[in-house]
Formats: C-alpha cells, sequence, structure tokens
C-alpha cells in the first residue's frame, strides 16, 4: 500500500489528467465558417479573428476562400468553385439572395461579419442558450491509418461531413486589393466530403486518414450537418475537429 503522502501526490496526478481528458473532449460551443478571399480588401480583418477563434479552442473555426472575386486581379490561391457553392447553398438555406465577404456562417443557422468576434461570440452563445448550438456528441480519432468517427444519439437526419483543411499558411499577394501583403490564413479548407447519413441512433464510421499530417493536410472537421430540399449545407447539429499529432496550434 501507498504511503498517505505518496497516495495523495498519486491521486492529485489521476485527478489532473482526467480534468486535461474531460478538457480535450468537450464538446464545443459552436461551428464558424467564414468565406474570406485574399482579393478582398476588408478581409484581412476577418482572417485575424478567425486566428483568434482558432487559438480560443472553444469552437470549430474554418475559413473557406472563395473564387468570385479573382476577376480583380489576383487569383486566390487558396480558392474553390466548390468553396463558393458553399456559401451559395447557405444564402438558399439561409433565405438571402447574395453572398458577401467576409461572411461568418454560425452553426449553419444565421451569419454576421466576419470582422466582429463579439458579434460572432455572442452568436454562438445566443444559439447555444435557444437550443441551436451542438446538441448531438461527435468524436474522431486516429487509430493506426484510419479516422475513426463517433456520433451520437438525437433527432432527426444529417450528413456526416468531413472539411479537410491546412492548418496555416503564409501567402504574399502581389496583385490587387491586397497588393504587397503577405497574409496568414488559419484552418483554410481544401477539400470537403459526406461520408455517411446519420438517422438519429448512434453511428460509428472508419475512414482512411494515412494522408493525414502530409503536406498542408494537418487536420479535419467533422460536421453532422442537415441539408435543405436542394441538399444545400443548412443546421449543424454536431462538431470536432481531429488534428494530426500534434498541430492543434
Amino acid at each position: 500500500m501507498l504511503p498517505i503522502v505518496r497516495r495523495a501526490i498519486f491521486l492529485a496526478g489521476v485527478l489532473a489528467a482526467a480534468a486535461a481528458s474531460a478538457e480535450e473532449g468537450k464538446t464545443p460551443k459552436g461551428v464558424v465558417e467564414l468565406f474570406t478571399s485574399q482579393g478582398c480588401s476588408s478581409c484581412p480583418p476577418a482572417d485575424a479573428v478567425l486566428k483568434k477563434l482558432v487559438h480560443q479552442g472553444d469552437v470549430v473555426a474554418l475559413s473557406y476562400h472563395v473564387d468570385y472575386w479573382n476577376y480583380l486581379g489576383w487569383t486566390d490561391t487558396l480558392s474553390s468553385k466548390a468553396n463558393t457553392e458553399r456559401q451559395y447553398g447557405y444564402a438558399e438555406s439561409l433565405g438571402r439572395t447574395g453572398v458577401y465577404t467576409p461572411q461568418a456562417v454560425i452553426n449553419g443557422r444565421d451569419h454576421v461579419k466576419g470582422t466582429e468576434l463579439s458579434t460572432i461570440t455572442a452568436t454562438v452563445d445566443r444559439l447555444k442558450a435557444e437550443g441551436q448550438g451542438l446538441t448531438v456528441p461527435v468524436v474522431a480519432r486516429m487509430r493506426g491509418k484510419e479516422i475513426e468517427i463517433e456520433i451520437g444519439e438525437g433527432q432527426g437526419e444529417a450528413e456526416v461531413v468531413v472539411a479537410y483543411f491546412t492548418k496555416r499558411q503564409d501567402v504574399e499577394v502581389s496583385k490587387g486589393e491586397n497588393a504587397g501583403k503577405t497574409m496568414e490564413y488559419w484552418h483554410s479548407v481544401y477539400d470537403v466530403q459526406s461520408v455517411g447519413m446519420w438517422q438519429g441512433k448512434p453511428l460509428k464510421l472508419s475512414l482512411p486518414g494515412k494522408f493525414m499530417g502530409k503536406w498542408k493536410k494537418d487536420g479535419c472537421a467533422i460536421l453532422l450537418q442537415r441539408s435543405g430540399s436542394g441538399g444545400e449545407p443548412a443546421s449543424i447539429l454536431g462538431a470536432t475537429i481531429l488534428m494530426a499529432g500534434r498541430k492543434r496550434y
């Protein structure tokens, strides 16, 4: 049997480890998806806000570079048509007639200007208080060369969506509205895939993960997301982030 002092130290260590595990595994408060562009002069402050959200660590923060500002003279090196289509899909599900940058979509349910950190945070808190936060538990882990996803019980039906992103990139912009600036981007999404359907019952999925940790393939967000009648992205019921190795920050 351990002496009393040693037992106390051991117990304190166990409790500290348990607290750390609980902190790492807790449910995020919400999902913030920023639609941005290297060719948009209003976007750098929003990109800085997203960086703060990433380091804050209590939301799933993702950056989608759109391609509709490329005509201004600089082709956004991280932009894609798919990112633009996702933003227009949100416009449809949110009942809007158009899109803008920088736009932050919260939980797939509301939107605010991406430059306003306090408004983003307040919207995340409001949606959570109204029962429109992340109510379905989602857990993801690397096991060998596979990504294992576990989704808990809830109501309704939703897609399991995986958004792959690069943790951090610096881009030198030589033309357009941000010419001469070196831009810093966090959690830039380069691929979004629907990998399964959830029907309200606990679900387990395994995905190939051998590419995780390779060049600029630093992590992914798993989103449990409903779709509109036309397949457009809508409300997000649960989410988590999985980083390759120890690449959280």
